[in-house]
């Protein structure tokens, strides 16, 4: 009888992994949501709400082509209306996943590693997951206001989302926040850290995708870390610190941590990497978008195995 479970159990297996080989990120939508997000009239700054609107706009009518449960999370500072952006998966399972990005820039830049990279992930996300069978519900947020003068604040669009799952006491496994997913180098020298030892460990090229959590991280964070790097679709180092270690928690991920909740942050190392970070320069010309087709990838197999 053991066996006989066993061989179920791996012909399960067998047809599901060559169900899933087939499915995977494409390159050339992820560059048309690139451009519709970042070659904008307007940059995408808590002070141009007319442009952040627009921006959720395409996101929602993007996402509505995969899922029919979609909606805006509307709140007002300073008596305008922001809005985050929810597109749901597997709504009849009660456990949920949070899978999140921010659309707005810092300043005058079209940010596109910071973060349309992310938020380009999401929306393919959304193609892949639609139809699949999933054994926790799934959560794809677009967040406003994550970037300064927001920032650490009450404001942040993934403060008002975590503290409503909080409120409402939903059932929440875990959260990854995709924050600068697209930018990729092989050259030496390449890669730089908050403390300079780490090179030693980690190597001084920017040419992998780093999931980073925090000490004491929780079973979801633990669980989902293995099942990405298993997928072995691209290089990818692990990183745990303590959440005052300088860019461990900059960006929507702390506001979960906050709320107890179990979350990583999926990121090329921002500034630790990319020179663009906050300038001008941020564009998606300067993106690898076949390495960052490849870390969606790892998120949607990573999910799925859950």
């Amino acid at each position: 009888m053991t066996t006989l479970k066993h061989a179920s159990a791996l012909i399960l297996f067998l047809v599901s992994s060559c169900c899933f080989a087939n499915i995977n990120a494409d390159t050339s939508l992820i560059k048309s949501h690139l451009t519709a997000i970042t070659k904008t009239g307007e940059f995408r700054t808590h002070h141009n709400i007319d442009q952040l609107n627009q921006t959720a706009d395409y996101i929602k009518n993007v996402f509505m082509k995969y899922s029919d449960s979609v909606s805006f999370q509307e709140y007002k500072v300073k008596g305008l209306i922001y809005k985050n952006v929810i597109c749901s998966f597997g709504t009849e399972n009660k456990k949920r996943i949070i899978v999140g990005a921010h659309y707005d820039v810092c300043d005058e830049q079209e940010g596109a590693d910071d973060n349309a990279s992310g938020v380009a992930g999401l929306l393919e996300l959304a193609r892949l997951l639609k139809g699949q069978k999933l054994n926790q519900r799934v959560d794809l947020v677009a967040y406003s206001l994550e970037e300064p003068p927001y920032f650490r604040t009450e404001f942040m669009g993934s403060y008002i989302h975590a503290k409503s799952l909080m409120d409402n006491k939903t059932d929440v496994y875990g959260m990854i926040s995709l924050e600068m997913i697209g930018f990729f180098t092989d050259e030496k020298k390449s890669q730089s850290y908050p403390l300079g030892i780490l090179s030693l460990i980690y190597g001084n090229k920017g040419n992998y995708i780093t999931l980073v959590k925090k000490f004491g991280a929780k079973q979801f964070t633990r669980k989902f870390c293995r099942k990405f790097k298993s997928t072995d679709l691209i290089r990818t180092k692990k990183f745990t610190g303590p959440p005052s270690l300088p860019g461990i928690d900059f960006s929507d991920h702390l506001n979960y941590w906050s709320f107890g909740y179990s979350a990583l942050m999926i990121t090329d190392t921002s500034f630790y990497r990319n020179k663009n970070y906050h300038e001008p320069t941020d564009t998606m010309e300067t993106l690898d978008i076949k390495r960052m087709a490849k870390v969606i990838d790892g998120v949607f197999h990573a999910l799925i195995s859950l």
